[in-house]
């Protein structure tokens, strides 16, 4: 089923201002709206980082049919597992099949200034989501549970106020590995636009099918998210220059990777020129073109398009795609 969401960007504008772009998407006509649960934003000046699950049912309370989740949640550091279930088992019963928890293994410039920790290996972030998951899981469908694991402990606990449902996990992965375990535990994936097309092709989409394979399932069991980066305006130049405040989001994984400060984050994005921080994107004034640029990732298996908008007038963007576009992704994909 082709569902078209919108990116609530939490780094870049208040939470009163996100709420109002949150119950517009929903008068526009889009399916869901997911919101990036970060501690800190990517650049310090003008950035924001409201609390995402205080926000999350703000808007469920504003709005009657949208789906709301995270994209994405890390619940192995600052959220504990138990946290986590306890708040979307709340959240799922206040708004029962319209809330999605959406994890990943995180960012040490969200984690790290909040707790002041070490920042683990790959290898260790991706250990202790999968015991998250089963935790959260637990604490879900049992009562009285107590969880013996290598990194989280519970005695005797029990989410009291849960939905008779339990909140779908979706995963988000840009490796093999994650992705795989996305197709044998999720309910979703989560992944992000504008990188080389072999990434999708030869080894997102390839090992989410195995993953879902060993567990007899099938692509139509899980729902195929894509952040799709997207600065549309009838505006050219405008649309291009709206990408700067995303800058970081051009930087190389080398290049971020060891960054736990939004004021050196934001000192290397702004070194980059226009050129340099559009290339993330689908920059056009043309919606023909856009319906286009998302062809491939439908080709590939991808469902669930969530428009991701750089710029600072969110409304504006959210008329003129619900207008000018949305109904050619419909035609097209629908």
């Amino acid at each position: 089923m082709l569902r078209i969401g919108y990116k609530a960007s939490a780094e870049q504008f208040t939470p009163r201002a996100l709420l109002d772009f949150g119950v517009l998407a929903e008068e526009t006509g889009f399916d869901s709206v997911f919101i990036s649960d970060h501690f800190q934003p990517w650049r310090h000046t003008g950035g924001h980082a409201p609390h995402a699950l205080v926000w999350m049912g703000a808007l469920g309370a504003m709005t009657s049919r949208i789906i709301m989740g995270t994209s994405v949640l890390t619940p192995t550091f600052r959220h504990h597992p138990s946290m986590v279930a306890q708040s979307f088992g709340t959240l799922g019963s206040l708004y029962a099949g319209r809330v999605v928890l959406g994890i990943g293994t995180g960012e040490g410039l969200n984690e790290v200034p909040a707790l002041g920790c070490d920042w683990p290996d790959r290898k260790e972030r991706f250990a202790r989501l999968r015991e998250a998951v089963r935790l959260i899981r637990a604490l879900w469908t049992q009562d009285r549970v107590t969880f013996e694991g290598d990194f989280y402990r519970t005695e005797s606990a029990t989410i009291y106020d849960r939905p008779e449902t339990p909140v779908p996990i979706y995963v988000a992965g840009a490796g093999p590995m994650i992705t795989k375990y996305a197709g044998r535990f999720g309910e979703g994936f989560i992944t992000t636009s504008g990188k080389a097309r072999e990434l999708y092709s030869d080894i997102l989409m390839p090992n989410l099918r195995e993953g879902l394979a060993d567990k007899g399932r099938e692509m139509a069991d899980i729902d195929r998210m894509i952040e799709i980066k997207l600065s549309f305006d009838s505006d050219l130049a405008r649309a291009k220059e709206d990408t700067r405040f995303w800058g970081a989001l051009a930087l190389t994984s080398e290049q971020k990777a060891e960054v736990e400060d939004p004021l050196e984050m934001e000192k290397l994005a702004d070194s980059l020129t226009s050129d340099q921080t559009a290339s993330r994107w689908i920059v056009t004034a043309d919606p023909d073109e856009v319906v286009e640029k998302l062809r491939p990732y439908a080709a590939l298996g991808f469902n669930h398009f969530v428009f991701h908008a750089p710029g600072p007038d969110q409304a504006r963007f959210l008329r003129q795609f619900s207008t000018q576009v949305m109904p050619k992704i419909r035609a097209a994909f629908g």
